[in-house]
């Protein structure tokens, strides 16, 4: 049975502190992203389309499905 030392030491940790000027710029490129995915996953259906054809329509099919968009 071993026994414990009379002072023990704890580590001390630090936690980083982020400035809302650091992040912020991430954040919004990180909300183009989502707003792009979503306009490809909702809306690219082929009438008023960005890219020609159904191709788009297709890669995202299943996804359109998943998250509750109607597309038949």
């Amino acid at each position: 049975m071993s026994t414990l030392p009379a002072t023990s030491q704890h580590a001390v940790v630090t936690i980083p502190t982020l400035s809302a000027r650091a992040v912020l710029p991430w954040l919004a490129f990180a909300g183009l992203l989502m707003l792009v995915a979503m306009y490809f996953i909702s809306a690219e259906q082929g009438a008023t389309s960005l890219l020609s054809g159904t191709a788009v329509h297709e890669w995202v099919h299943d996804g359109r499905h998943l998250l509750g968009f109607p597309c038949h």
